[in-house]
């Protein structure tokens, strides 16, 4: 039954639609990171530890790792298209989410029939590549939906759940996958995983972006007028208003220090399996807990406090905090060699290190969401996404060459000068500048 809402449009009875409930909004986001972070587990840490275990060398593991990142990267394709197109009577970009979710479930129940995937890496990596093609997808459209529907007095706390979300889904894929693969082989892992991506399905299907939408094509529904005005119908305006807002200064400044942070955490979570395999001596499995109870810790504190302690005192105080500590830990730890050996030690740097990791996370995805222009806000958050994806795979690339010129303790020391690096730039970011000069775009516009 359906109520009438104004000027035409319909009100579904039933479940609230993901506008009228901060609850749902904060529950479908979550279920949809949960989702990215299964298959990212397994790709950029369970599996990379497992090629560690069976004696593949650090540079084919990070092209496994690069080959799964790399679609990542393309998603500034995408965001145009999903700014362009939509079906709008189902939502602005719950049909693509719908149609991202599916392609992940597809790929990643694809990538459990790889025969013998160790000495098969091309059609391994392959299979990786079409996991993170589908991956990308879903989280292009999820972001967009979030830029579309979370208001702004939530967004640093969406964030917080979102991305402690993600981690939470990682490092549970991670222990349980790691499980499943010595116990029962690496087919049956990826494919009890799979299930679980699936059972996430449900949240999509269900929970609609707006009332009145259709939940299916076929079911009863129309486009919100909220829809149909956001839309865009021109690839000249989507084009023009992304150059003029990404060509102001703090917005190639964002995009460096994207690139510079996200390549660094790539490289150390890269690093961290072959490491602790190949120099410490742990098995893949003993890896996989520490790290999995580690990236849990650290999802559950981005969840709890990420957000609020953005909100409480500042995105840029904080993540000056963050990188201050992250560079204070990692020389700690290179200090303090002489416990590498007991791996208590490591799960503490670990805890401690996922930790700022998230927090760090959640704090530059905030500054990037509030540094989006409304307009064309999926495209250029998407851009930002898409520069640091890329930095991701020059991290993992750039493992083979550091180490197999240097020493452990000098590889590890590299994050911490990249990270230096990065803290240095955001010296010279303001973000109520980038803000300003966002709404003297808009004014123009206007006129």
């Amino acid at each position: 039954m359906e109520v009438s809402n104004f000027a035409g449009f319909k009100k579904n009875s039933g479940i609230p639609a993901l506008t009228e409930n901060t609850f749902l909004r904060y529950l479908n986001f979550i279920a949809l990171y949960i989702a990215q972070g299964i298959p990212e587990g397994m790709l950029n840490f369970g599996i990379p530890a497992w090629m560690a275990m069976n004696g593949k060398s650090p540079g084919e593991i990070g092209g496994f790792v690069a080959a799964a990142g790399l679609p990542w990267s393309f998603k500034i394709i995408v965001a145009p298209l999903m700014d362009r197109f939509s079906f709008l009577p189902m939502g602005r970009r719950r049909p693509w989410v719908l149609f991202g979710q599916l392609g992940l479930m597809a790929s990643f129940i694809a990538m459990a029939f790889v025969p013998d995937p160790l000495n098969n890496l091309n059609l391994f990596m392959l299979a990786g590549f079409m996991v993170g093609c589908f991956g990308a997808f879903q989280d292009v459209a999820t972001d967009g939906m979030a830029v579309d529907i979370v208001p702004v007095n939530e967004q640093a706390r969406a964030n917080g759940f979102m991305w402690g979300a993600k981690i939470i889904g990682t490092s549970v894929s991670l222990a349980l996958g790691s499980w499943l693969m010595h116990q029962y082989g690496y087919k049956e892992a990826i494919l009890s995983l799979s299930m679980l991506v699936c059972f996430i399905m449900l949240a999509p299907l269900l929970l609609r972006e707006r009332p009145g939408e259709k939940l299916l094509p076929w079911t009863q529904g129309s486009a919100s007028p909220e829809t149909k005005e956001m839309q865009l119908g021109s690839w000249t305006v989507i084009l023009k208003s992304l150059y003029k807002v990404f060509s102001l200064r703090n917005s190639l400044l964002l995009a460096v220090m994207l690139f510079l942070a996200q390549g660094s955490f790539n490289f150390m979570a890269t690093l961290l399996p072959v490491f602790t395999v190949q120099a410490l001596g742990w098995t893949d499995q003993a890896y996989s807990q520490y790290f999995a109870s580690a990236s849990l810790i650290g999802g559950i504190g981005g969840m709890l406090i990420g957000g609020f302690l953005i909100d409480r005192f500042g995105k840029k105080r904080m993540m000056n905090i963050y990188f201050f500590l992250l560079i204070a830990v990692t020389a700690s730890f290179i200090l303090l060699k002489a416990y590498w050996t007991q791996p208590v030690f490591i799960g503490v740097f670990m805890v401690i290190y996922n930790t700022l990791y998230v927090f760090n996370c959640i704090g530059i995805f905030a500054i990037a969401m509030e540094c989006c222009w409304k307009k064309v806000s999926a495209s250029q958050f998407t851009l930002y996404m898409t520069i640091g994806n890329l930095g991701r795979i020059a991290g993992a690339k750039f493992i083979g060459p550091v180490k197999n010129q240097f020493s452990w303790e000098f590889t590890l020391i590299t994050f911490a000068v990249l990270i230096a690096v990065v803290w240095i730039t955001m010296q010279f970011f303001r973000i109520q500048h980038q803000v300003k000069k966002i709404a003297e775009l808009e004014g123009l516009e206007r006129k």
